[in-house]
């Protein structure tokens, strides 16, 4: 199946599903996008995106690439990313702040993205978080476990180094080309290590 749920909730470092997104697109994957209000916020801060005219800014990222991309407001709890009968491959969240990893490891779903996650999982599709705080205290910690048990996969955003990236993007692209590794994707986004 050629498509997937991204969700981009309201952590540093919201580039990462922003290129996700790009990427599955550009390979011909169709994405149903799902920001939250405080996703909406990192990108403006972040990268300048327009939070006041969201369709406008959706469609200057991610319109004209192979894949369709479709973007459902936080509050859309009809949409069809919240039905278990709507069928995709799975679902990430990248990144996924501490609050919305904290609501899916007690089954909470207040927001679209969360009731997508939900679905997801009892679905038995897979799910795959992309969490991003530093330093971590035992509660985001036995919540990243309760998640984990229950066979969500975990990807904390921990670029790694043996590359010796030069740039923002070289590190940006490893995270995601770990996640497509996660998501059973082939790719050549970064290079692998040789030994």
């Amino acid at each position: 199946m050629r498509s997937w749920i991204v969700g981009i909730s309201g952590a540093s470092g919201a580039v990462y599903g922003v290129r996700l997104t790009q990427w599955l697109l550009d390979a011909g994957y169709d994405v149903h996008g799902l920001i939250t209000d405080a996703g909406w916020r990192v990108l403006k801060e972040e990268h300048d995106w327009d939070s006041a005219h969201r369709m406008d800014t959706i469609h200057k990222h991610f319109a004209g690439r192979r894949g369709t991309y479709a973007y459902y407001a936080r509050s859309d709890i009809g949409a069809r990313v919240a039905s278990g009968s709507f069928r995709t491959a799975g679902m990430v969240i990248m990144p996924c702040s501490m609050g919305t990893l904290g609501a899916l490891a007690h089954s909470l779903s207040d927001e679209l993205i969360e009731r997508a996650a939900d679905v997801v999982r009892k679905e038995r599709r897979p799910l795959i978080l992309v969490p991003r705080e530093t330093p971590l205290h035992a509660g985001h910690l036995q919540n990243m476990l309760t998640l984990a048990q229950q066979g969500v996969h975990i990807v904390p955003a921990m670029p790694a180094m043996y590359h010796r990236p030069q740039t923002m993007d070289e590190m940006i692209d490893f995270m995601v080309g770990k996640v497509l590794d996660v998501m059973g994707i082939d790719h050549d986004v970064f290079t692998r290590w040789g030994g």
